[in-house]
């Protein structure tokens, strides 16, 4: 009776786990960003173009070393509907943010997050970086955590953007 029972619990395991990765995309959250530069915008507003969102800090040597593929990236594909938002984390001192901005000369939009409230909604954004690819749709087509692998990043991004 033991196994049947055991049998029973994983065969719907299994069946949750299957739907789940035949399931839709899932929506980015709704958030509101505020850039260094005082221009304010929300996730629905870059519907129509494909978004990679950046969770970073100044302070995380990873985030810094994948800055130039970040920029080189955004060069790349934004004049063909590419757009991104590097989300400063909320410990991160704006001033900090504004200093490296200017001296990366970074092409993007750069935004804080003084409150963390567009990490918590993006899922408790605990580790950076953390970078978020949305489709024209406004679905997030993969989760990156650390620098992604770029080769893949950018066949993806290319896939998403002749969709």
């Amino acid at each position: 009776m033991k196994l049947k029972i055991l049998v029973a619990v994983i065969a719907l395991a299994a069946g949750i786990a299957a739907a789940l990765a035949l399931s839709p995309r899932s929506a980015a959250p709704e958030v509101h960003f505020a850039t260094l530069s005082g221009e304010q915008f929300s996730t629905s507003d870059l519907r129509g173009k494909v978004v990679l969102v950046n969770f970073w800090a100044t302070w995380c040597t990873t985030c810094v070393a994948e800055m130039p593929r970040m920029i080189d990236t955004y060069r790349k594909f934004a004049p063909r509907g590419y757009e991104m938002v590097a989300v400063a984390v909320q410990s991160d001192h704006p001033n900090s943010v504004a200093a490296f901005t200017l001296k990366r000369a970074l092409p993007f939009k750069v935004a804080l997050d003084g409150d963390g409230s567009i990490a918590k909604e993006f899922g408790r954004i605990r580790i950076t970086p953390t970078s978020f690819l949305i489709d024209k749709n406004g679905r997030v087509l993969k989760e990156y955590i650390g620098e992604p692998d770029w080769a893949e990043f950018h066949a993806l991004v290319e896939k998403a953007l002749s969709s």
